[in-house]
């Protein structure tokens, strides 16, 4: 008898070995590895602004004595827009007025005194240098009337500095004077962010230029209405790094007829430029020895090889595989985490 049960557990054993080896093939899924075209893109926020923006100073210090404007406040080209004490610049413009009639005085009479000596000198009634000083001091009033004249159109000059006018319309963005307040020769007094073309403005993080500048192009949305992007041309982009935030400034020109307000805040979607590379799903992911790798069937053995690769980046439900894979192999996407290499397959897909 036990005899008879030693032989029954040798067939039994035998017949676990014959079910292990014959066992089925594992079912699969698979894809074809093919170059496909992609753009990495990345949403960044920012705001909109006045493509040309002008900081307004005074050319001379001095007390402000007057401010009409605030931020907020549109403007046209020619406003006043504050005002320094100017007691000094017009003393300085009544007293060259004053230095102009002691000037045109001063050659009326010169003038007149050559006219006489003149008609003097032709009837030999006075000396040749008598009438040659007469004429080097009409000379000499002729040039003190323009160095008056001159000293005069500075004064004024100084006088109308003492005013702040806006140079172009637009809006007031940001203040920095309050009357009582001495102000130095071209501290800057307003913003002034001119009408006309929009720009939008973002600050994109440097990480984002590691595979090249943005495209030509991008699309700009209001935070508000995410839904309602129009696209944009990439205008700028600045050629160094901010060292505080670590981002680059990127504008974007908005279409003329484009009129979002100022400082509105948007979103803008930028692209890389177009690459082709082998992307495959997540679910095509395996490891070796904690390396990125991928099952890789042989149509000719119908066996499996786990690959290692070179993963050039990873997005959202895909990878783009940089070496070790070529277009045309089969790769398995789903059923990987049951296989042992050489081990023979079925597979479903492309």
């Amino acid at each position: 008898m036990i005899g008879l049960g030693l032989i029954g557990l040798l067939l039994a054993a035998c017949d676990d070995n014959a079910k292990t080896t014959a066992a089925p093939p594992q079912s699969v899924r698979v894809v074809h590895a093919a170059m496909i075209e992609h753009q990495r893109s990345t949403g960044v926020t920012g705001e909109i602004r006045a493509r040309i923006q002008t900081d307004l100073a005074f050319r001379s210090a001095g007390k402000v004595i007057e401010r009409r404007v605030d931020v907020g406040s549109h403007v046209h080209a020619g406003d006043v827009l504050a005002r320094i004490d100017d007691t000094e610049q017009r003393a300085d413009v009544e007293s060259a007025e004053a230095g102009l009639l002691a000037a045109q005085a001063t050659l009326n009479q010169k003038n007149l005194a050559f006219q006489r000596y003149q008609t003097l000198v032709e009837t030999r009634a006075i000396a040749q240098s008598t009438y040659d000083q007469a004429k080097e001091e009409l000379a000499t009033a002729e040039g003190s009337l323009e160095s008056a004249k001159a000293s005069l159109a500075i004064a004024r000059d100084a006088l109308s500095h003492t005013e702040l006018k806006a140079n172009a319309d637009g809006i007031i963005t940001a203040r920095s004077v309050e009357v009582g307040q001495v102000v130095s020769a071209a501290q800057a007094a307003f913003s002034l962010a001119h009408d006309g073309p929009r720009d939008a403005v973002f600050d994109v993080f440097e990480a984002f230029f590691l595979a090249g500048p943005p495209g030509d192009e991008a699309t700009v949305a209001p935070v508000s209405n995410p839904g309602g992007g129009i696209p944009a041309k990439v205008r700028e982009v600045a050629p160094v790094i901010d060292t505080t935030t670590g981002t680059i400034r990127v504008k974007l020109a908005l279409p003329d007829d484009i009129q979002w307000s100022l400082g509105t805040p948007v979103i803008g979607t930028f692209h890389t430029p177009p690459d082709t590379a082998i992307t495959l799903p997540w679910s095509a992911m395996a490891s070796d020895d904690g390396k990125p790798a991928v099952w890789i069937v042989d149509a000719t053995t119908r066996t499996v090889a786990l690959r290692p690769i070179t993963v050039a980046s990873y997005r959202a439900g895909e990878f783009t595989a940089a070496k070790g894979i070529s277009a045309q192999e089969l790769v398995v996407t789903e059923g990987g985490k049951f296989l042992r290499p050489e081990q023979v397959v079925n597979w479903e897909g492309d």
